[in-house]
């Protein structure tokens, strides 16, 4: 095991939100491993990033079982960064994973079969190397399995210890209802909702947020930057080696319109006016909705990392500034 050792200021800057109406505390902002963690990447790098993350007070790391690339790989790799040291603060770690995505070959690799998610936590707490996770989700509705059997799922990870809270991801507001009520008789609340939410996607509001607060639920937002759009990267166009440039990914080139970008320069201009970055103030924007838990960033470097830290600099916006806002978006 390395010497890492915590720093002893790392809850001092961090803002921490109640998880719906549980007993559970989120960072404002969560580190995501969906990219820059996987078997692609250097090592050294994205021990660093962890490290930096919890010593500034990022207690929360949010994985997925075919999180990589290769599938499975970034698990294995937060396994690695626990025992070389960061294990030792398990305690203090909200460590999640999830199951509803394309994991392994077959019927019982994907979706949301009681057989498929089973035996992908079980894989995942191997991976990691860990007893249990502090939040399961369920990635994904499964038009073909019925939500309670997903559900029930669910509720019996939490009843065998092998995960302390659950959640839904990317569920609409009507299947998120019948997920909540279907848990809630099973006698384990849903704790969360992460979904994709960013100034340029508010599928969220008003419904489904509005849903969330009346049953307690948490709320977190993944993608909140828009896959890198809402960054200073776009503003001249598509820069190569961007993600819209090899669009590999979830952002495509087609969706870099003269539309987006010449609200992305407004907005920056605003970002300018505030004293912040624009990736700084879209993680502030969405973070000013008390509905809104935590935000998932990811990062690809320690620098990157602490630039996103500094939204919780300046969180507050006046209303004409919020005016404004919404003036850019229309």
């Amino acid at each position: 095991m390395e010497n890492y050792k915590a720093s002893d200021n790392r809850y001092d800057t961090m803002t921490y939100r109640r998880c719906g109406k549980s007993g559970l505390l989120l960072p404002a902002i969560s580190l995501g491993l969906w990219h820059n963690f996987g078997s692609v990447d250097v090592f050294n790098n994205f021990v660093q990033i962890a490290y930096t993350a919890f010593d500034n007070g990022i207690t929360h790391f949010d994985l997925a079982n075919n999180y990589g690339p290769t599938y499975g790989s970034a698990e294995e790799n937060f396994g690695q960064i626990l025992k070389k040291g960061l294990g030792l603060y398990r305690d203090e770690l909200i460590i999640s994973s999830k199951a509803g995505y394309d994991m392994w070959p077959g019927p019982y690799g994907n979706w949301g079969s009681r057989k498929y998610l089973m035996a992908s936590l079980d894989q995942s707490l191997k991976r990691m190397g860990i007893d249990y996770v502090d939040i399961f989700y369920s990635h994904r509705p499964d038009p073909e399995t019925p939500i309670e059997e997903t559900m029930c799922a669910l509720a019996d990870m939490v009843h065998q210890g092998k995960a302390l809270y659950v959640g839904i991801s990317n569920y609409n507001a009507e299947q998120t209802r019948t997920a909540i009520s279907v848990l809630k008789e099973m006698k384990v609340p849903c704790l969360i909702h992460q979904a994709r939410y960013s100034m340029f996607d508010r599928w969220v509001e008003p419904e489904l947020l509005q849903l969330l607060d009346e049953n307690g639920v948490g709320m977190i937002a993944f993608s909140p930057l828009a896959q890198g759009l809402l960054t200073n990267k776009y503003l001249h166009g598509i820069p190569e080696n961007s993600r819209a440039a090899k669009s590999t990914g979830h952002l495509r080139s087609d969706q870099v319109t003269e539309d987006k970008i010449a609200k992305i320069k407004l907005l920056n201009d605003l970002a300018e006016q505030r004293g912040q970055t624009l990736a700084e103030m879209a993680l502030a924007w969405l973070l000013k909705d008390n509905r809104v838990t935590s935000v998932i960033i990811g990062a690809s470097s320690v620098t990157q990392l602490k630039d996103n830290l500094k939204a919780l600099d300046n969180a507050e916006f006046t209303p004409d500034e919020l005016c404004e806002i919404e003036n850019i978006l229309k």
